[in-house]
């Protein structure tokens, strides 16, 4: 059984079989049948000793490789446990949100962690922080860098575990140096930003120049972090007894750089130890911390395609900016502001300029790839507005509306920032504007919407021609009244 098991997995041995079974069926004429006879016979012979050595080296084989599988899965399994996916906190990008605008992703000026310490136009930047680290150092009497690496050292397997799998990490020692360089450079940064600069001592990188902006916006990157947790003990080593908490300097900084809607403080509230990374931080005030999920009002089984701008807008849709009339200034929020009752539709306002996509698209891609991120805001937002914009025409109309604030020159540009922005990112069942988009797609699948906006754009959409058409029906009715009597005389005689 073994045998022709072997005999049928194995090619080359059917093929010398066969050759072996047509000789010996070719005709034999006396004078080659001794020789032909003799070779056959030791052919014979040497290929059945070989089949049943290969026949007990398969068998061992077998054996073989099924314990080397064992044995590779079950080092897996170890490596499995000692990565904690689950405590995994900064990502790499996935394929399908990185293939339409990787640059996005990438940093410009400076390396921060580990995923894009090796590339080379980003070593200008390696000689600033050793700059931030003198300054670092030097900020408390009697601390040196040994007993900065000591502490350091304590956190090196937390910090592994919040990244994936690094490639040429090298040793520990040098992973150590990397978080006390990308950690000092970043805390230093922060301090200068939030005028914490030592006395008599001037600003390395001078604030607000395009240097800082390109820098900040690095620090904005989802592969581009450090725990948080590291950035915060660097902090509490040097930091004096009045000064702020580094969660606090952050914010600060993130309320001067980063323009999205009520970013406050209070966000910060009882979430020291919750904070993954820098980040982690700007979600956290841009969604408040704790946005409770909207209730809806009822159940909602099937999604409907939302219509674009324009084609509500020829449905009688009307647009509105959140905070014009419902008092909210300064506290509209940028996800809860949005609503659609009774053909008016209600947004808040979005600033839109050169740095919108990046920021935009790194809370989308933390969102995707984090599993303690309950609720997709960013990601939510923007497949709304990817519903909503189709083309420039639309972005034409949100803008003339005070909706959007276009920083970036043509609206196409805009209108195409939101379409990209959509690429690649799943919505799921608690999609948080399902309620929305089902109100406004059944608003605009009713005819008789489609007619009064028709009506109302062509015969009212001005002063004078409403006052015109409105001549013109009363002119038509006057004219019904008087033919009446003319027909009743005419049908008497």
């Amino acid at each position: 059984m073994i045998c022709r098991k072997i005999y049928h997995q194995n090619s080359g041995l059917r093929q010398t079989v066969c050759r072996w079974f047509q000789s010996c069926v070719a005709p034999v004429t006396p004078a080659t049948a001794t020789v032909c006879s003799g070779k056959r016979m030791h052919f014979l012979r040497n290929y059945t000793a070989s089949f049943c050595s290969y026949t007990k080296i398969e068998e061992g084989s077998k054996g073989y490789h099924l314990s080397d599988i064992e044995e590779r899965i079950n080092e897996m399994n170890k490596d499995l446990d000692n990565s904690s996916i689950k405590s995994r906190t900064i990502f790499k990008v996935n394929v399908s949100l990185r293939k339409s605008n990787p640059l996005t992703y990438t940093p410009k000026m400076v390396s921060i962690g580990p995923y894009h310490r090796k590339n080379p136009q980003l070593g200008s930047m390696e000689n600033y922080k050793l700059l931030y680290l003198r300054r670092f150092l030097q900020r408390k009497e009697g601390f040196d860098m040994t007993s900065c690496i000591r502490e350091l050292e304590k956190l090196k397997e937390e910090a592994l575990k919040c990244y994936d799998d690094i490639e040429d990490l090298g040793n520990d020692s040098q992973f150590c140096q990397m978080l006390l360089l990308d950690g000092c450079f970043v805390v230093e940064f922060i301090r200068e930003c939030c005028k914490m600069c030592p006395e008599g001592e001037e600003e390395i990188i001078r604030f607000a120049s395009y240097i800082c902006h390109q820098i900040f916006r690095d620090l904005m990157l989802l592969e581009n972090q450090l725990p948080f947790f590291v950035l915060n003990k660097l902090h509490d080593m040097t930091k004096q007894d009045d000064d702020l908490p580094l969660l606090l300097l952050v914010n600060d900084s993130i309320i001067f750089f980063v323009d999205l809607p009520n970013m406050i403080r209070e966000s910060f509230k009882n979430t020291k130890d919750s904070i993954k990374h820098l980040l982690h931080a700007v979600h956290i005030a841009s969604c408040h911390g704790q946005h409770p999920k909207k209730n809806l009002k009822y159940d909602i089984k099937r999604n409907k395609v939302m219509p674009n701008a324009t084609e509500l807008s020829q449905a009688g849709v009307s647009f509105v900016k959140a905070g014009l009339h419902d008092k909210l200034g300064d506290k509209t929020s940028l996800f809860d502001s949005i609503k659609f009752e009774n053909g008016l539709m209600t947004i808040p306002c979005f600033r839109v300029y050169d740095g919108t996509e990046t920021i935009l698209r790194n809370l989308i891609a933390y969102e995707q790839q984090s599993s303690d991120v309950q609720y997709k805001y960013f990601t939510d937002f923007a497949a709304f507005m990817d519903h909503l914009i189709d083309s420039e025409k639309d972005v034409s109309l949100l803008r003339q509306k005070g909706i959007i604030e276009n920083w970036m020159g043509e609206d196409k540009e805009v209108a195409s920032l939101f379409n990209k922005s959509g690429h690649g990112i799943t919505t799921y069942s608690d999609f948080y504007y399902k309620e929305e988009c089902l109100k406004a797609a059944k608003h605009y699948e009713k005819p008789w919407n489609r007619m009064k906006a028709s009506l109302r754009h062509n015969y009212f959409n001005s002063p004078w021609k409403g006052a015109s058409t409105t001549a013109a029906i009363i002119l038509l009715i006057l004219t019904a009244i008087q033919t009446i009597p003319v027909i009743k005389i005419f049908k008497c005689k």
